[in-house]
């Protein structure tokens, strides 16, 4: 279950309206509740993280790295082991799942006025995974869960006496039992979660300022939203209590006014305005960013807009406005490359993403790019390098489909089918496609030399998948 930044609305039901049917059935009725509310219980106990898609995006996770590293550092954990990642979701949240995993929505970083604000909602979501919160997410739940049971049997009991008042009785106070434990269970977490940000913002010398500002951006959201301020039917404290909380312990630590590393904050500026221009439409993206303003997020933003727009031309002309200004900028070269491949000039694309990836040590997500680019012309003389640059991107970042997926059209072209079949099996592999992954890995199985490291992963690919789809058909 994810630990979520942004409180939900409202989870306990309302009372039935009196009406005229028996007492037996409003029973019923209760009892039909109650058994769904153990299984919503059971859902957020278990439920997939993810949802939405992912954005990879080799600039914003390199920011990322950075920003987060300090506060990391000061939760006590290990920064090689804790990612911090973005979904395309527009709401303003932000979570933690299985694993030491931070995930944003776009929707957050886009309304961010600055990178400390977005520094307060890591060290909140790293509260979350140094608390243990995720596993102990399902505690509160069983805990629930029992308070209802318990209430089941007794008002199943009373009703086979005849009591069906009673028994409707007992069923519904312990659903508002159940519900109201549950909900101080979660409430609490999170304010565990805001007090050890506020500690790791401490030992990492940043201040809580962006924190209290993005409390105030969600007491203003929950204000306009109606958002009940109710603690009782809430999973987060009110946002006024943790502004209230939170502000004397900011005030008083050394780096209050300490300001956020100009470098930094202007790659945050970058990074926001071009994922706005990714994700948003168009129209909004140029009422933010006008082509008046000649700063470079502006001119980020309108690339990305105009891009999607399919104004190519005006797409690179606004590249062309951050190369000059930045001439070697790996980023800018990579949205060069970008906009010509996707415009279908791959052959043109290729300088600019082979400067890119040099300039980055072979960052992997650009690295793929490159490759479909080499791929993409259908040029033969380009395989022997787009083979050697996919093969070292999955090595460095195994976890992108469309690589293997050129890795595959590489040895489709090279007439080496086997290889072909187990790109294509680790791709349907990290989708989640079992039956595909399976069906692919086999015919690598029946084409590559046994033993080999790549035999032994065709195996390894089917061994998981057959076991996937078995538990799949148990269910």
């Amino acid at each position: 279950m994810d630990r979520s930044l942004f409180p939900a609305r409202q989870l306990a039901s309302h009372p039935e309206q009196a009406c005229s049917a028996s007492a037996t059935t409003k029973a019923h009725r209760v009892m039909a509740r109650l058994l769904a509310l153990l299984a919503l219980l059971s859902l957020l106990a278990a439920q997939p993280a993810i949802a939405q898609s992912v954005l990879r995006d080799a600039e914003t996770e390199a920011l990322m790295r950075d920003a987060s590293a300090p506060i990391i550092r000061a939760a006590g954990l290990d920064e090689r082991n804790v990612q911090v990642m973005v979904i395309n979701d527009p709401s303003i949240n932000a979570f933690v799942a299985g694993g030491q995993i931070v995930w944003f929505h776009s929707g957050l970083i886009a309304e961010s006025d600055n990178l400390n604000q977005v520094q307060g909602v890591m060290a909140h979501e790293l509260g979350h995974i140094e608390g243990g919160h995720i596993v102990r997410f399902a505690d509160g739940a069983r805990e629930a869960t029992g308070i209802q049971l318990v209430s089941l049997l007794l008002g199943a009991a009373a009703l086979a006496a005849g009591g069906g008042e009673a028994g409707m009785g007992i069923m519904a106070a312990g659903q508002q039992a159940a519900m109201g434990r549950f909900l101080t269970f979660t409430r609490t977490q999170e304010s565990s979660a805001d007090a050890a940000g506020a500690r790791y913002l401490r030992t990492a010398g940043i201040s809580g300022k962006g924190s209290l500002e993005f409390f105030k951006k969600l007491q203003n959201l929950e204000y306009r939203l109606y958002v009940p301020q109710d603690t009782y039917v809430r999973t987060h404290p009110l946002s006024r209590d943790r502004i209230s909380a939170l502000t004397t312990l900011y005030e008083n630590d050394p780096a209050w006014d300490k300001p956020t590393d100009p470098a930094l904050e202007a790659r945050f500026q970058r990074v926001r305005a071009k994922l706005i221009g990714f994700v948003s439409e168009p129209e909004k993206t140029l009422k933010l960013y006008p082509p008046s303003d000649l700063s470079l997020p502006a001119r980020y933003a309108r690339a990305y807009a105009y891009h999607k727009s399919a104004y190519t031309d005006k797409a690179l002309a606004e590249v062309e406005a951050l190369l000059k200004a930045s001439p070697h900028d790996p980023y800018f070269l990579e949205l060069q490359g970008q906009v010509m491949l996707e415009s279908g000039k791959p052959e043109a694309a290729i300088p600019p993403l082979r400067e890119a990836v040099r300039r980055t040590n072979g960052e992997p997500l650009i690295a793929a790019m490159l490759g479909h680019a080499l791929v993409a012309t259908e040029d033969d003389s380009h395989l022997e390098e787009a083979e050697r640059v996919l093969r070292n991107t999955v090595a460095r970042d195994n976890q992108n489909p469309f690589a293997w997926y050129a890795l595959g059209v590489v040895y489709q072209r090279k007439g080496d089918t086997a290889r072909a079949a187990l790109a294509t099996a680790e791709r349907y592999s990290m989708e989640g496609q079992n039956a595909l992954a399976l069906r692919h890995a086999e015919v690598a199985l029946g084409g590559i030399q046994p033993d080999s490291p790549d035999y032994l992963r065709a195996q390894d690919i089917a061994m998981v998948s057959r076991s996937a789809m078995e538990k799949d058909r148990k269910r």
